[in-house]
């Protein structure tokens, strides 16, 4: 399959992950900005979509040998399962790690780098919510997805739940992901996209780099739920609607 400029992000990263590579690398908005062509895309962050495209082609020659997984083609039970697995246990293990690191620093550097303590306080903000988020998808939306799945599997009427239809838990839940993604892009203009400054101690680089690979395993996270997770869901029960016994 070749690329087109009028396919969106969200298409290409769910149809060729290792497309993520390229759009990371170029500050290209997959996840929460994934239902943007890829020529707004590239014009919003000033790259030629030709050459996008191209670096888009190469990649996926590349990675046409390794065992990259197609996630829009797995079982949504399997898709929650590596969510939950991979990204909430990331996130679960990071936060903590990473907001000692930032009370440290802003006790230490907030005088004279008062954009640390911005820092710290948005991203515990940030925390507090994502907590949140990961309880509401593991104990409500994901094992009502799981169990949606095997109804259909077995031509058996869907399960009843606390909402009307999967999509208006959904649109919460992908506000709360624009509303993660807002603040780590204002964390990432007060740091400079990350940068350190050049007398920074190894614990302050160590910080702006943890800060950074949460920043893409959540671009990660949001992209498997936004552009493929939650569109299959919503499409498995509009066409079970007929069985549907709410």
């Amino acid at each position: 399959m070749s690329f087109e400029i009028t396919q969106t992000v969200g298409e290409i990263a769910a149809e060729n992950p290792s497309s993520i590579r390229v759009f990371e690398s170029l500050g290209i908005d997959y996840c929460c900005g994934g239902k943007r062509s890829l020529t707004d895309a590239c014009t919003r962050v000033g790259v030629d979509a030709a050459h996008v495209l191209q670096l888009l082609a190469d990649t996926k020659k590349a990675a046409s040998a390794k065992n990259t997984t197609r996630w829009d083609e797995q079982p949504l039970r399997k898709l929650t399962g590596h969510i939950i697995e991979t990204h909430h246990a990331y996130v679960r293990r990071e936060i903590p790690r990473l907001e000692a690191m930032g009370a440290k620093i802003s006790g230490k550097h907030g005088a004279s780098k008062p954009e640390v303590v911005q820092i710290a306080e948005l991203f515990s903000a940030m925390a507090q919510e994502l907590s949140t988020h990961l309880m509401k998808e593991e104990q409500t939306l994901f094992p009502f997805i799981e169990e949606m799945e095997v109804a259909v599997e077995r031509q058996l009427p869907i399960p009843t739940a606390c909402f009307e239809t999967v999509d208006r838990p959904i649109a919460n839940l992908v506000a709360d992901h624009d509303d993660a993604g807002a603040i780590l892009e204002r964390i990432r203009d007060l740091s400079s996209g990350y940068a350190a400054p050049i007398d920074a101690c190894p614990t302050f680089r160590a910080y702006y780099q943890g800060l950074r690979e949460f920043e893409q395993d959540l671009h990660q996270h949001v992209h498997l739920e936004n552009n493929i997770l939650f569109p299959r869901a919503v499409a498995m029960e509009l066409s079970a609607s007929p069985a549907h016994s709410f």
